[in-house]
């Protein structure tokens, strides 16, 4: 009788884009490639992220959490994360560029393992253009897992798009008379857009400080420090 030889152990494939994964083998595929900086499952379908380039990725990405990072130093009990795994549902598991969320009471909560569960009040993600996937199928998981307000910075374009979630679609957040972006869920969270797509740091960074010293602002403070 001939003897089949199985092997004692099986190796873990590896992680491709393309691949039609549930998310726990997403996860146990990427945690067995720790050469992989970034991957994510969109709508059960792996993407691997490209190299990054630094005036079309890395310095919007830059500026975008300077941006957030003064907002968070003066609003307690809202926490900032950059490039997370965010677990969404069963077919998503992004890894967006930077998010704000409220820490007690709201939408997502930090897993034993130390991951995101749930969806984050805002998510911002750097696209090349309005062909990227950010705008298309990633979309659509933020709307259906009520992302309430997503910002998409498409660099190639030169255009910066800020959608809240109203009765479950997501419609445009216009700018107001002076030019400025005001969000609906962090009050004093301004931005100048025209600004920051001029690559002027420090005008986007003292509307910032105008968007904190509103009332407004003061009063969602006082929500989570009384």
């Amino acid at each position: 009788m001939t003897q089949i030889k199985v092997s004692p152990t099986l190796k873990t494939p590896p992680l491709e884009s393309g691949d039609s994964l549930t998310r726990a083998e997403f996860e146990r595929r990427y945690q067995a490639m720790s050469e992989i900086k970034k991957a994510e499952l969109i709508e059960g379908v792996v993407y691997l992220a490209s190299p990054l380039r630094y005036r079309n990725h890395a310095q919007p990405h830059a500026f975008i959490v300077g941006w957030l990072l003064t907002y968070v130093a003066n609003t307690p009990g809202v926490g900032i994360a950059d490039n997370t795994t965010v677990r969404l549902d069963a077919d998503n598991e992004p890894q967006p560029d930077a998010l704000l969320r409220i820490e007690t009471g709201g939408q997502s909560s930090i897993s034993e393992d130390d991951y995101v569960e749930g969806a984050p009040e805002l998510i911002v993600e750097i696209a090349a253009s309005s062909a990227s996937i950010d705008l298309h199928d990633k979309l659509k998981a933020y709307r259906r897992n009520q992302v309430q307000e997503y910002l998409v910075w498409r660099v190639y374009d030169g255009e910066f798009d800020w959608y809240y979630l109203d009765q479950g679609e997501y419609k445009r957040l216009e700018a107001n008379a002076d030019g400025i972006v005001c969000s609906l869920i962090f009050p004093g969270l301004w931005l100048d857009v025209s600004a920051l797509l001029a690559g002027n740091l420090a005008k986007v960074l003292e509307v910032g400080q105008q968007g904190l010293a509103t009332v407004e602002h003061q009063q969602f403070v006082i929500k989570f420090t009384e």
